[in-house]
């Protein structure tokens, strides 16, 4: 008698809530999918989290880009003089969003400058600069090479790889000017100005205007590699040009040459 009660009290009792193998269904299911949801809660306010940083942390960069390190590289070398001074090519984009003046003092005439820019580009004598970015990893030339010192108006100058790949010569001023363009749309122009200072030094200038929001190519282009990219390389490339100019004039002056 007495253990028949106490199988009806058990039969009776509720189940324990810590027990899985006595857990009434709805209750347990009510449990679990608060668990769930409190899983689910907690994933997204980490991600939150992590995105919020990665956002904040993108913004900040670009906020120093724009207020400090944009500024300056647009101008690297340059003197107020200098950027305010039209340059040949100005009026082919007259509008830019992209509009760098650099310069650089060469211990050289403008003679022994020359043949070093003249030459430039892929293929060619290449960049002077980091090669095994811009030139597929050859070696810019150390020397003048007489195959590359013709240039018209009209000619490429190849950027890189692929037939029609570059700029185009706009206008050749011997010793003094070298002017390339985009000429389809218009949007960017690239100038080298050479200007003395005196018998023994010159100013090498080089300008860089683009307009690229003409063309959703052209805006990719701008954004991704001109923006980023364009000091480092043209910083290296004007120094290249001016070590070699300057070795070959040291040599020319001992007779070296």
């Amino acid at each position: 008698m007495r253990a028949t009660a106490l199988s009806d009290q058990a039969a009776r009792a509720p189940a324990n809530a810590d027990d899985p193998g006595t857990c009434d269904l709805r209750p347990c299911a009510r449990r679990d999918y608060a668990r769930n949801v409190d899983k689910i809660v907690r994933s997204l306010s980490m991600g939150l989290a992590i995105w919020g940083g990665v956002a904040v942390a993108l913004a900040g960069l670009v906020a120093v880009y724009i207020g400090v390190y944009r500024p300056r590289q647009l101008r690297w070398g340059a003197t107020d003089e200098e950027v305010a001074r039209p340059m040949p090519g100005d009026e082919i984009v007259s509008r830019p969003v992209f509009n760098a003046t650099r310069a650089v003092t060469v211990n050289a005439r403008p003679d022994d400058i020359w043949p070093w820019l003249v030459q430039i580009g892929f293929g060619r004598a290449g960049w002077y600069s980091y090669d095994i970015l811009d030139n597929l990893g050859r070696h810019s030339s150390e020397q003048i090479l007489p195959e590359y010192q013709t240039l018209e108006p009209g000619d490429l100058i190849p950027l890189g790889p692929g037939e029609a790949s570059g700029l185009f010569v706009k206008e050749i001023r011997p010793n003094e000017a070298m002017v390339w363009w985009e000429r389809k749309r218009q949007s960017t122009s690239w100038v080298w100005g050479l200007y003395p200072i005196d018998g023994e030094q010159t100013r090498l200038i080089t300008r860089v205007r683009n307009d690229y929001r003409k063309g959703l190519s052209n805006f990719i282009f701008g954004i991704l590699l001109i923006e980023p990219a364009d000091f480092p390389l043209m910083r290296k490339c004007m120094l290249g040009v001016k070590r070699r100019a300057e070795t070959r004039a040291m040599h020319a002056k001992t007779g070296s040459v």
